[in-house]
């Protein structure tokens, strides 16, 4: 809620979608770790539960959207954080109608969505990510540099997976991380849909 309050002070209208309706995963689980808090956690059939709901509703959600808030002008982008990634890549393909996206630190990512992007895509990455380490988002950036896609990388030493949203505000570099990245998305928002 304090990203999507963020977004909406740098003057722009912000729609969330709860991927989870009411079920985070942190109910179950404290962090990746965590195996007390619920011990009969099934992780992937929770992931696959909430992916197959985002898969189905993610695309009606964001023409709904457009059908009820936009007018024929309107542009539009999107920002994913770990489990949204995919869906932002989702609609970056050549017959969507977002302008541009970005995502940080993002989870379960295909070599195909990366072949699909069609737009300008801004990827906030952690150096120490377990969930896109290094040889993968290199893969990625090599399947955009040989693909003549729109990309800015962005690299951050020395943070984790989450850095974006959960961060330690107490640490200066966390907190100054987080909002870096942050304000790079709103400027790569900002120069693509002035286009």
């Amino acid at each position: 809620m304090l990203l999507m309050d963020a977004f909406a002070d740098a003057g722009y209208t912000v729609f969330g979608i709860d991927y989870f309706r009411d079920d985070p995963v942190w109910k179950h689980r404290k962090d990746k770790d965590d195996k007390t808090t619920d011990p009969d956690f099934d992780h992937a059939a929770w992931r696959d539960k909430h992916a197959s709901f985002a898969r189905a509703t993610v695309p009606k959600w964001t023409k709904a959207i457009a059908a009820t808030y936009g007018k024929e002008t309107t542009k539009y982008c999107c920002v994913g954080y770990c489990f949204g990634a995919p869906y932002v890549l989702d609609s970056l393909t050549a017959d969507g109608f977002i302008t541009a996206g970005a995502f940080a630190h993002p989870g379960a990512l295909t070599d195909e969505q990366f072949h699909n992007l069609a737009k300008p895509l801004l990827l906030s990455c952690a150096e120490n990510d377990h969930a896109f380490p290094p040889e993968k988002w290199q893969k990625a950036v090599g399947m955009l540099k040989e693909g003549g896609k729109k990309y800015q990388l962005q690299l951050f030493q020395g943070v984790s997976h989450g850095f974006a949203v959960r961060c330690n505000l107490d640490g200066p570099y966390e907190r100054y991380v987080k909002e870096q990245s942050y304000r790079s998305i709103v400027e790569w928002f900002n120069f693509w849909l002035s286009q």
